[in-house]
Order: structure tokens, then C-alpha cells, then sequence
């Protein structure tokens, strides 16, 4: 079970980086701010700013692979934060809590609604 698991991560991964390896999937944000609806959020997005921004742009390609656009479950792209991939370095505990990767994730979360109602 665990070894399925480990080959389906990885499989996943390697779906993502080949359909989605520094592509922009979206138009530049215009319009409406977003505002972080509480707290949670709002910490997310200092840092996503702080650690994420400079690869992904606002979620899409850069240095890195666009992120906002790619249908994989938040535990998927927390576990490639935790373990990094290709050019991505890894982010560990003491740089990136395990509450701090949530609040991302959250932030995240909350940035893909806020452009798809736009």
C-alpha cells in the first residue's frame, strides 16, 4: 500500500511537470484585490510571498512551474515543498512549519477561487 502510494505521488508529479513546466496558464490579475477572508489566509499569502513568490509569480510560471492551474490535491504540492523536485529546492521543518505549509496551502486555495470568480 505504501509502495502505491510513493509510485502514485510520483506519477502524479511527473504528470504536473510535464503538462505544466513554466507555462502561464492565465491572464495578469486586474480588477477586484483579493482580500484574504481571516487570518489563516492572510499569513498564508505572507509567505507564500516570502518563500514561494519569486519562483511562481502570483501561482503561475517563473523560475519554477506554474502551480495555480494544476488540478493536483494540496498534499501533493505540500509534499514536493517538504521534498522538493527537479530545480525545486526542498523546504524543511525548522524553514517551513508544518502549520506554516497549511496556511500556504490555504492561501493558495483561496487565490484560485478568487481568480476563477473573476
Amino acid at each position: 500500500m505504501k509502495r502505491f502510494l510513493v509510485l502514485l505521488i510520483i506519477g502524479g508529479m511527473g504528470i504536473f511537470l510535464m503538462d505544466y513546466c513554466g507555462i502561464r496558464k492565465s491572464e495578469p490579475v486586474t480588477g477586484k484585490v483579493f482580500v484574504p477572508a481571516n487570518d489563516q489566509i492572510a499569513h498564508g499569502e505572507q509567505l507564500f510571498m516570502m518563500h514561494c513568490q519569486k519562483c511562481h509569480p502570483g501561482g503561475e510560471g517563473g523560475v519554477g512551474i506554474a502551480i495555480n492551474p494544476v488540478p493536483v490535491p494540496q498534499f501533493v504540492k505540500r509534499f514536493q515543498v517538504r521534498h522538493g523536485l527537479g530545480v525545486m529546492p526542498s523546504f524543511k521543518k525548522d524553514e517551513i512549519s508544518k502549520s506554516d505549509l497549511k496556511d500556504i496551502s490555504k492561501y493558495m486555495k483561496a487565490w484560485n477561487h478568487y481568480k476563477k470568480a473573476k
